[in-house]
């Protein structure tokens, strides 16, 4: 849902607001080349830093009669709009996340006037100052876990002990009793799988929190399904970008150690640190 950090009414003829993108330290944000930046969230208009004491927020000017309560939550309805938009707010907050620390605002933050914005650096600035010093140095870095239903299955009996074990013992059994375990083994498949899959998925969880600063489970919103399987597990992970190669190898390990089972892991990055970002953007 957008932000509107105003209260105000429908449209705003003629008149302009600002979209506001990340929060960085107002020295670093110095720092950076603006002439490069990428496109902003409107054709025709420049970022710009607004500062306050030790913080700035990149934003750029938006009109109101198109980015205003009302009015933009219509726009926000056009499919195709909201997209391009969407994009170009992620794409300048990943460029200047590459190169200094931000907390990412989420998209739709707009402010009526500058005033506001410095308002919020000043009221907020003591939030925002920890956010930026625990980012400091660091990357979110996501990892997408697929499974082969095909290949866990046929594979399970090697997988699951409960089953390795009844497959040991059919093999040693009287042809009666070989037949009878054998079906057991047959109806218990299913359901070995699951939990096979669940107990690798808290494995590689498990194994990649010791590697990182904070570790996120996220949530899966539809069935996601590739080449390689289907999405079974989804993680954020907050890395310091002195420990990513460490972090890489073991996101690698993983992947070799399961792949005989059908699982295979998508390493994403780095993203600007939504997922580790608790701020609420407050009008004044």
């Amino acid at each position: 849902m957008p932000v509107i950090a105003s209260p105000m009414t429908g449209s705003v003829p003629n008149k302009l607001g600002y979209y506001v993108y990340c929060v960085a330290e107002s020295a670093a944000a110095r720092a950076l080349d603006a002439g490069s930046f990428p496109t902003a969230i409107e054709d025709d208009t420049k970022l710009e830093w607004v500062t306050a004491n030790d913080l700035a927020a990149l934003c750029s000017p938006v009109p109101l009669d198109s980015y205003g309560e009302e009015t933009l939550a219509e726009r926000l309805s056009d499919a195709t709009w909201t997209a391009v938009r969407a994009m170009r707010h992620e794409t300048v907050v990943e460029y200047v996340a590459k190169r200094v620390s931000v907390v990412p605002l989420r998209f739709g933050t707009i402010y009526l006037e500058r005033a506001g914005i410095e308002r919020m650096l000043t009221d907020q600035g003591r939030e925002l100052a920890q956010l930026l010093e625990r980012l400091r140095g660091r990357e979110e870095w996501g990892v997408n876990v697929y499974a082969d239903r095909a290949t866990l299955l046929a594979s399970i009996t090697s997988v699951s002990p409960r089953l390795r074990e009844m497959v040991q013992q059919a093999e040693a059994a009287s042809p009666g009793q070989a037949y009878l375990l054998q079906k057991k083994i047959e109806t218990m498949r299913v359901d070995e799988v699951r939990a096979a899959l669940n107990g690798i998925i808290d494995s590689i969880e498990k194994k990649l929190s010791e590697q990182v600063d904070d570790a996120k489970r996220l949530r899966i919103l539809k069935v996601e399904a590739t080449e390689h399987g289907e999405l079974k597990g989804k993680f954020a992970f907050l890395v310091k970008r002195s420990e990513f190669e460490e972090f890489r190898d073991a996101a690698e390990r993983l992947a070799q150690e399961h792949s005989a089972a059908g699982v295979r892991l998508e390493l994403t990055g780095p993203w600007p640190a939504y997922n580790f970002t608790v701020f609420e953007s407050v009008a004044t």
